[in-house]
């Protein structure tokens, strides 16, 4: 196989894994007694996908999973501020059209706040070293930031298949979500690697699931609230690529 075929093989691999995985492991959930409030188990198939990966290219897995720090260093630091930002663009809105506050007090939760805060962050970083941490990398090496960037978060959003038996908004406003939550990440961790890069998009994806779960409701299927944050999200990610104008960054490497 020739060299620049390689990354598609890795994705190939990849991608099978993390979504039978967590299919596997999303029907595994119920028997296992973990609560789906704590942590949702299918959020560590991407995890196992990268492991797979490793197994059969363990140095270019190392490599992606490494960084490139020949990129130069990305305004990252105002990443963890953007999921704040997100939910009170989405929660707002949805508050004033329904005349009610969907929020809900963290004590009034089945389960402790902070185990939850914990398993959360877990979860989404068993979720993040897959899509931040493994594809991202590896579509780098053949596509700009923003198109990688795009094409993780489009198979992300149709990783979590059950969405898509959600009505056609609701499942529209969840792929806008993904979509527009990815380029916010792709840009921001550009040139970041290693345990850093994994820490701060577990972190955005924890505060993100964290605030839905506080100040939404969009787990009842309603669609309303659902567009409205995937409509939150794309405002964000707009500002991500004005802010990165002017500045440049390598298409592609390799």
């Amino acid at each position: 196989m020739r060299t620049r075929q390689w990354w598609k093989a890795q994705a190939g691999v990849y991608l099978v894994v993390a979504f039978l995985a967590a299919g596997a492991l999303g029907a595994l959930q119920p028997a296992t007694g973990v609560p789906t409030e704590v942590v949702q188990l299918t959020q560590f198939g991407p995890a196992l996908g990268v492991a797979v990966a490793a197994l059969l290219w363990p140095s270019r897995t190392r490599g992606l999973l490494a960084g490139s720090p020949g990129h130069p260093p990305a305004p990252w630091r105002r990443l963890l501020a953007t999921p704040p930002l997100i939910i009170l663009l989405s929660a707002g809105p949805y508050a004033l059209l329904t005349h009610t506050a969907h929020a809900t007090d963290p004590r009034g939760l089945h389960h402790p706040f902070l185990l939850v805060a914990l398993a959360q962050l877990l979860g989404a970083c068993g979720e993040e070293i897959g899509w931040r941490c493994f594809l991202q990398p590896l579509l780098r090496t053949r596509f700009g930031p923003l198109t990688a960037s795009v094409a993780v978060g489009a198979v992300w959003g149709l990783w979590h298949v059950q969405v898509l038996a959600q009505s056609p908004a609701y499942a529209a406003g969840f792929l806008l979500a993904t979509i527009a939550m990815s380029v916010v990440l792709g840009l921001a961790l550009e040139g970041v690697g290693g345990r850093l890069r994994l820490l701060l998009a577990g972190g955005f994806h924890a505060l993100v699931n964290l605030g839905m779960l506080l100040f939404m409701d969009e787990e009842t299927g309603r669609a309303v609230p659902m567009v409205l944050f995937g409509l939150a999200c794309a405002v964000t990610a707009v500002a991500s690529v004005g802010l990165r104008r002017g500045v440049t960054i390598p298409a592609a490497v390799g």
